[in-house]
């Protein structure tokens, strides 16, 4: 550890940005929910043709087949675009008498659970679809109970000429199982919606699955699966599968419907949570041409000024990062063309004070070459390097939109590029981080724990937080150990530990608990400063932490 902080509850936690939407769900943070879609994020100046079309923010272009003026040949380039967030509403019909085979929309769709255990027992359709059972009278036999959640039978014409079709729930109807069958089910509805390009699409499912907690994992997936990146695309390329699709109506089976204002407010929810994953997807997959520093600074700054004011921007160059004493995230920065640029943003709660101050910190480095240490594979994927500050200013985006009560949140992000030029830092440099600590640089390309450094130094002793949580795409030794599909998780916090492993399971977004072993703090020695920035060979997930 850079550091020993203070404060008697600190957790740094190095994971990968599949959390990020999940930190809301921390055990303590009550959130106050907002009714009405998300507003599509756009920069200011920014305007919009469509729902669904894009907004060019680099420059205003006069045909479609001009080029993308990406950047310029002078200077770094100072805006991201940013895709509009799906408009498609979701809601559920009130009216116990609503019947699909009855609905006026282009595509029907029958949600069913099975028969349990019982593998020999007939299907039965939901009472209000009866009226539709001899459609699917020939493929009952491939509709038994074996049927897994999200599966489906063939398309159907009806008379009316919509379609229509089944789509199992599985057998189980446990709160758990209940939100893994509405997420499939909604794989299944965007998959449909894509091969038939429905404009509205009706559902029709039982009561016990139309509860807030399945009809928010639904509309999280739902939107997830509409995300289209369009940006940098052109002409005939520029394709949106989804841009017809206006509604995806539920439809109460069986008339038991029960708490309409609370699926109201998940699905609410729900949609600011898809409009920071959104982002979240957009600036990871922006190239480094266009997202640097800067770019990443004024997207962080268009939070703010769509917040309503519970959210405030600050962002701190070189110059003022050098007073504070970060040499350690200046020594990374000295190889870039494009400045470095801090960014902390601050929640405030509308109304009423807050009783907990949470700060997120994410990695940012928006390129990472590797510096004099280059890297000899996988250089051009190197722009996900930002990955943990794309999660953060996600969670920060969801957060002004959700706008969470009793806690303030900081969300800080140092922001940089790992690249060589006659300035960058070289092997065996010494740098001295804000805390006065100094650290020798053994490896150039371990740069991700020399910028996290300053920066959690800064939201411990300036911010003052009482619980950190830190994302970055620090090493890959932690996908040696675990994989690419679980994200590492160390923390010295139980408390928030099992806070963010019960997250992980609502979102279905793994992580791993991962130890913190003392003995390994050797392998950080140096014979010339307090420490180096490089362990040994093995334990190379520990170390860094």
């Amino acid at each position: 550890q850079f550091f020993k902080p203070k404060i008697n509850v600190h957790m740094r936690i190095f994971v990968s940005t599949v959390l990020a939407m999940n930190l809301l769900a921390v055990r303590g943070f009550p959130l106050s929910l907002r009714r009405g879609l998300v507003p599509s994020f756009i920069a200011s100046g920014a305007t919009t043709q469509s729902s669904r079309s894009t907004t060019r923010l680099f420059s205003v272009r006069g045909g479609a087949d001009e080029p993308f003026p990406t950047w310029s040949f002078r200077q770094p380039c100072k805006t991201v675009e940013i895709s509009p967030v799906p408009t498609t509403s979701v809601t559920v019909s009130t009216s116990p008498a609503s019947s699909v085979s009855s609905t006026a929309t282009s595509l029907k769709i029958i949600a069913a659970y099975g028969n349990g255990e019982d593998d020999d027992a007939d299907f039965v359709l939901p009472s209000q679809a009866e009226p539709l059972a001899s459609t699917f009278e020939s493929f009952r036999e491939d509709f038994k109970n074996g049927t897994s959640a999200g599966s489906a039978l063939p398309v159907v014409t009806l008379p009316d000429a919509s379609r229509l079709t089944l789509v199992a729930l599985g057998g189980d109807k446990d709160s758990k199982a209940t939100k893994a069958a509405a997420k499939k089910l909604a794989s299944s509805v965007a998959g449909f919606a894509k091969s038939h390009k429905a404009t509205s699409i009706s559902v029709s499912a039982p009561s016990e699955f139309l509860t807030p907690e399945a009809l928010k994992a639904f509309t999280v997936t739902l939107y997830s699966e509409m995300y289209t990146d369009n940006r940098y695309r052109s002409g005939e390329d520029v394709k949106d599968p989804y841009e017809k699709l206006e509604s995806v109506t539920f439809h109460d089976s069986d008339g038991g419907l029960g708490d309409v204002g609370g699926i109201e407010a998940a699905v609410s929810q729900a949609t600011s949570l898809a409009a920071g994953s959104s982002l979240t997807k957009d600036l990871v997959n922006s190239p480094p041409n266009v997202l640097n520093p800067l770019s990443l600074a004024s997207c962080a700054r268009q939070i703010a000024s769509e917040s309503g004011g519970c959210m405030k921007a600050k962002v701190m160059d070189a110059k003022e990062c050098e007073a504070m004493g970060m040499g350690a995230y200046l020594g990374v920065a000295r190889g870039s063309e494009t400045e470095p640029q801090f960014i902390h943003l601050t929640y405030t709660p509308p109304k009423g004070e807050a009783a907990k101050k949470l700060g997120i910190v994410g990695k940012g480095l928006t390129f990472d070459a590797g510096g004099y240490n280059i890297k000899t594979a996988m250089m051009e994927l190197m722009k996900f390097d930002m990955g943990g500050s794309a999660a953060v200013l996600g969670a920060a985006k969801a957060v002004s939109l959700i706008k969470p009560e009793n806690v303030e949140i900081h969300f800080i992000v140092a922001s940089c590029e790992n690249m060589i030029n006659e300035k960058a830092m070289r092997p065996g440099d010494i740098l001295t981080a804000s805390n006065g600590k100094t650290i020798e640089v053994l490896n150039t390309d371990a740069e991700g724990r020399l910028t996290m450094a300053d920066a959690l130094v800064y939201v411990d002793k300036t911010v003052g937080a009482d619980k950190i949580i830190e994302l970055s795409t620090l090493t890959g030794a932690c996908m040696v150990a675990l994989g690419d599909g679980m994200a590492g998780l160390w923390a010295t916090d139980d408390d928030l530990a099992t806070g963010l492993e019960g997250a992980s399971k609502e979102s279905g977004d793994k992580i791993w608990r991962m130890p913190l072993e003392d003995s390994y703090r050797e392998q950080l020695k140096s014979k010339i400063a307090d420490m180096s920035n490089l362990g040994g060979k093995y334990g190379g997930g520990i170390t860094p932490a």
